[in-house]
């Protein structure tokens, strides 16, 4: 899928094999751009080989989809919906989103959620979750915004740089 916002034409598609060296190299980028995900710069590494092995599951897995937003090639963003291979769990996949910081405020996190919202629709997904940090408040909006409430709230979750421990929202959309 093909978009343009102000200016910048990015295309969201699904992430490739092809991909896993791009991916290992943003994902620790954005790691150390932004406190509102889980990792510092460096933590939980996934090295291209370990994305390999990601995408090729994904790929094979009815209630998974990776999605990647790329700029002539170059992938600034990526999205993944992760279900459960549990029974009792089939229903509903959690959502994860990271887009670099440059490309921040061109809508990519938006596009990704929306193609990720249609795939759940499409695939017979009832739920889709994801835990966003409480001080995210662009985040949060946006999340409301395509439908989202607050299921839950993890007190003093995440322990940031400036020594405060913060809460983690705990958000959900229901699929008809």
């Amino acid at each position: 899928m093909d978009y343009v916002q102000k200016n910048v034409h990015y295309q969201i598609r699904v992430a490739d094999v092809e991909d896993a060296e791009q991916l290992s190299q943003i994902r620790l980028q954005i790691d150390g751009e932004t406190e509102n995900l889980d990792r510092e710069k460096g933590e939980a590494y996934l090295s291209p080989g370990d994305f390999l092995k990601l995408i090729k599951a994904d790929q094979k897995k009815e209630n998974h989809l990776f999605l990647v937003a790329a700029i002539n090639e170059k992938i600034v963003a990526f999205s993944r919906c992760e279900g459960s291979s549990l029974k009792r769990f089939s229903h509903k996949v959690d959502f994860g989103v990271a887009v670099l910081k440059n490309y921040w405020g061109y809508q990519i996190g938006s596009n990704l959620l929306k193609e990720s919202i249609n795939w759940a629709q499409s695939t017979n997904i009832k739920k889709m979750s994801l835990a966003v940090l409480e001080k995210n408040d662009k985040a949060i909006k946006l999340y409301q915004k395509f439908g989202f409430q607050q299921e839950g709230l993890l007190v003093n979750d995440k322990l940031l740089s400036d020594g405060e421990l913060y809460h983690t929202v705990l958000m959900a959309k229901y699929f008809d």
